[in-house]
């Protein structure tokens, strides 16, 4: 059984440094592995032909792909790419890319093994090893909420895209400044930073990129995603609970639930990004 100091989940989620981070995925992951059956970490986009989970997960990185038009680049870094699995989706969709997966978690990064057309980087998102002008795709899909700081990796993708490449993200948003009482138990138990959209807009076009797409897609995101949870939790109750405490699999339920009246309420989305220089 995974053990998890509940005193130290709250630090990781409080503080939310870099190492904070890093202990937070490489200790429940697994929860997300255990509750899809995959090894893809986003939520998913959820619709009638891709309601469960590993579906919607992949159903979300073809969008994002698209948006990125991975069908025309050659090089590409994914950065926080988890454990690797949409790369491994894009690489067979689209076989001319090379892929660059960058994490700073090192455990993540291990996960897959070699494998072709994909090289690993245990790096920070905020020192990107690539020259300048290098490559034609920068993503962070479902993982730019937890750079810190952010401008620090919009500059660094500026510095390494070559001038017709693009910057495509995934992120979770709120509409509004996420007080404790907007938010209530999603303050912490949202393990990221609670960017705003117009915040991200405007550090992005502060930058110096344009954005040329963009699209808000909560509504198929976090609701589906919790009904999906709530339909289907004594099954993955019983699975979560095979290696991690009741408490976990609780705040998990409560978190997801508060996650849906949150979206239902406006008071956050999930937007998706495509910025040219």
């Amino acid at each position: 059984m995974v053990t998890i100091n509940p005193i130290d989940l709250f630090l990781w989620t409080f503080r939310r440094n870099e190492k904070d981070v890093v202990n937070l995925y490489s200790s429940l992951s697994p929860v997300m592995q255990l509750a899809t059956g995959g090894s893809m970490l986003n939520f998913g986009y959820w619709s009638k032909d891709n309601s469960d989970p590993i579906s919607a997960q992949n159903n979300l990185c073809m969008i994002f792909a698209e948006m990125a038009e991975l069908s025309s680049a050659q090089q590409v870094v994914d950065v926080g790419s988890g454990l690797s699995a949409p790369s491994k989706l894009w690489r067979d969709k689209y076989p001319q890319i090379k892929l660059y997966d960058v994490n700073i978690n090192f455990k993540q990064l291990s996960f897959s093994g070699t494998e072709k057309n994909i090289e690993f980087l245990n790096s920070t998102s905020t020192k990107l090893p690539f020259a300048d002008n290098s490559v034609d795709r920068v993503l962070a899909l479902e993982s730019a909420q937890h750079f810190k700081p952010l401008s620090d990796f919009i500059s660094e993708s500026k510095r390494v895209l070559k001038k017709s490449g693009l910057l495509v993200m995934a992120v979770p948003v709120t509409t509004e400044n996420s007080s404790i009482g907007k938010l209530g138990l999603l303050k912490f138990t949202w393990s990221s930073e609670h960017y705003t959209i117009d915040f991200l807009k405007s550090l992005i076009t502060s930058s110096g990129f344009s954005i040329s797409e963009e699209k808000l897609i909560g509504s198929n995101v976090y609701d589906p995603l919790t009904d999906y949870y709530l339909a289907n939790r004594e099954e993955l109750k019983t699975s979560i609970l095979k290696n991690y405490s009741p408490y976990v699999e609780k705040i998990l339920f409560k978190s997801l639930q508060k996650m849906k009246k949150a979206s239902e309420g406006k008071i956050i989305d999930y937007i998706l990004l495509k910025c040219n220089l």
